[in-house]
């Protein structure tokens, strides 16, 4: 599907969830991006008319529940809506992962232009006298995700092929290095992001985690200015990097039934039990695991071994000596 057909049919979503009332086909050309036309000019109407068609039909074959009906028994020509509570999902539970996956879609919404022109179509309806319903903010229809400010300048530098420059503290210097990278792509590893390029300092790949990068990223120079090696893996380039040395652990973990489903792709194996399921999981690093772990809240509970139970305890007591904040997800169980 074409990027504007999707866009499109998103808007279109977004116009009918946004109001009770059934709209008619003149209204939502009028409302919604991209079925703009002269309606005086019979080959132009037509066209919409069948672009209007196909995409009533795609958003069926979605399994989007769209109704048609009028308001009134005076209304002579029938209208189109979508019930919000047919509609919306039940609560719908993410790893660490997943949830990493879509803070990735989210946050490039705001790049595709969606959300302005949803936000334009809502404004036409109101102008239009059509009540909204009050509800409509809630639907999610433009997320918003918490990431770090260097996210949006890398990413762009990395679609454009433009030389970046940033200064980079390491936890064991006391000073940030400046470095000059082109950076191949952005990615998000157990809920951290890493830009990955080429160091032209170093002369080699490198990858950098955006919390460490200091002040602003600067990009310069001309687009298209390097080629990103063909087949590169940056998720696992990431990986490599982070833990260079074999898994070295097993730990044991109790599992709430029907959670934690990142930590049960990670399992050598996974047996139920009569209070939960028992999952061996590898790991390399008891710290790093330890973070990955919290992440799980109290769908996890640390059998063993002692070394990663110690430093999930240690890693909680972190997150409660922390300044209090925005709330924060359930910390994950030990056992004592």
């Amino acid at each position: 599907m074409s990027r504007a057909r999707t866009e499109r049919l998103v808007n279109l979503v977004i116009c009918l969830l946004s109001t009770r009332r059934f709209l008619t086909a003149a209204q939502i050309a009028a409302t919604v991006a991209g079925y703009e036309h002269d309606r005086t000019d019979p080959r132009e109407h037509e066209a919409f008319q069948r672009k209007f068609e196909r995409d009533k039909a795609e958003l069926r074959a979605l399994g989007v529940p769209l109704e048609t009906g009028t308001d009134s028994v005076f209304d002579s020509e029938p209208g189109y809506r979508i019930a919000r509570r047919e509609y919306a999902l039940p609560d719908i539970p993410l790893a660490p992962d997943e949830a990493a996956a879509v803070g990735v879609a989210s946050r490039l919404w705001q790049h595709a232009g969606l959300a302005a022109a949803a936000s334009s179509g809502l404004t036409k309806l109101r102008a239009a006298g059509v009540e909204l319903d009050p509800e409509a903010t809630s639907l999610g229809v433009e997320p918003v995700v918490t990431v770090d400010p260097a996210f949006a300048p890398l990413v762009s530098a990395a679609r454009e092929r433009r030389l970046v420059t940033f200064d980079y503290r390491v936890p064991e210097r006391d000073s940030p290095d400046r470095r000059r990278l082109h950076p191949w792509g952005v990615v998000c590893l157990r809920g951290r992001w890493y830009v990955v390029g080429y160091d032209l300092d170093r002369e080699a790949p490198r990858c950098f985690r955006l919390s460490r990068l200091v002040g602003a990223v600067r990009a310069s120079g001309r687009p298209d200015a390097y080629q990103v090696p063909a087949g590169v893996d940056l998720l696992s380039y990431v990986a490599r990097d982070r833990e260079p040395a074999p898994r070295h652990g097993r730990a044991t973990l109790l599992l709430r039934p029907g959670r934690a489903d990142g930590l049960r792709r990670w399992a050598e194996s996974v047996t139920s039990g009569a209070t939960g399921d028992l999952a061996v999981v590898p790991y390399h690093s008891p710290d790093g695991f330890a973070a990955w772990l919290v992440g799980y809240g109290a769908d996890v509970r640390v059998l063993e071994p002692p070394e990663v139970r110690d430093a999930v305890i240690s890693r909680l007591k972190e997150i409660a000596n922390q300044p209090a904040g925005p709330p924060r997800a359930a910390s994950a169980e030990v056992t004592r």
